[in-house]
């Protein structure tokens, strides 16, 4: 059960590292997913649980010359969520949790970028989970080093914003709020 949840909270979590800014007169344009990572965080039963997603694409167009016309997109593998426990691992594939069957991906499109200086942003865009779009805020920060962009940033989720674990799973034995933190990795152009 604290496997789905924390299946969920990663693809939450890849999602956001699609909306990654830049920094100092740079331009990204790829994302190197073997070096980039999404993984999430939440509390069921008063313990963190916590997870990862192993197969995703991004794609990236950031200029920090130009901030506002920067664009990212994000593409989850579902199936690929990694987790510790085996009762998670074999519920989040059904349908109260992630569906995968229906849904096995999730995706993130950025609609909007702002500067915030210091080589933060703020990413605006679409998440896509079970059918489901909502438009979410992911605040980042570009640390450019050796010719390399690397975007971190954090988001919280509500999975009853995307009916994840519906039904019997709609109670507070996992808590609502996931926490996703990711890595995009960007060589620069």
């Amino acid at each position: 059960m604290n496997s789905r949840f924390s299946r969920f909270f990663e693809l939450a979590g890849v999602f956001a590292i699609c909306g990654v800014s830049g920094a100092h007169a740079a331009q990204f344009t790829d994302v190197n997913t073997t070096a980039s990572t999404i993984s999430f965080t939440y509390n069921q039963m008063g313990s963190k649980v916590y997870g990862t997603f192993d197969t995703f694409k991004g794609v990236l167009d950031f200029d920090t010359a130009d901030p506002a016309g920067a664009h990212a997109e994000l593409t989850i593998d579902l199936k690929s969520i990694r987790v510790d426990d085996s009762d998670a691992r074999a519920e989040l594939p059904k349908p109260a949790w992630f569906d995968t069957a229906t849904y096995p991906t999730a995706s993130f499109e950025s609609t909007r970028v702002k500067d915030h200086g210091n080589d933060r942003y703020l990413i605006t865009g679409n998440l896509t989970l079970r059918g489901l779009t909502r438009e979410v805020d992911v605040p980042v920060l570009l640390k450019a080093q050796d010719g390399v962009g690397i975007f971190v940033g954090e988001l919280v989720l509500k999975r009853d914003d995307f009916k994840i674990g519906d039904g019997e799973w709609a109670d507070s034995v996992v808590s609502n709020e996931i926490n996703i933190q990711f890595r995009m990795v960007a060589p620069q152009r």
